[in-house]
């Protein structure tokens, strides 16, 4: 946290009353913070990790971060270790493929 540029502003910028008007400004004012900071993935993963349904966290707002658990497969809090989604395997993938053979 104490490497987090969102620590040296003002908290309220983080955390937009609506989607709308001035609040969308404070939301693209808060992810332009977010991009230049150095802890934007562990931040973002934090963020998914914990289920925070609010507010501004790693340059995603609460419907980003929905999507982000929601391609990782489940409506549940995502375990993510990066700031990128993972991808799910197709439900027919086999499990324990067969090694090749050898010829």
């Amino acid at each position: 946290m104490t490497s987090a540029l969102c620590a040296r502003e003002d908290p309220e910028l983080f955390f937009p009353v609506s989607a709308t008007g001035p609040a969308l400004r404070e939301e693209l004012a808060a992810k332009r913070i977010c991009l230049r900071c150095p802890v934007l993935r562990p931040c973002l993963a934090w963020a998914i990790d914990s289920g925070q349904a609010y507010g501004v966290w790693g340059g995603t707002n609460a419907e980003q971060r929905a999507v982000l658990r929601q391609k990782a497969g489940s409506s549940a809090p995502a375990r993510l270790s990066s700031a990128e989604p993972r991808s799910a395997a197709p439900s027919d993938a086999p499990t324990n493929p067969a090694p090749p053979r050898a010829d």
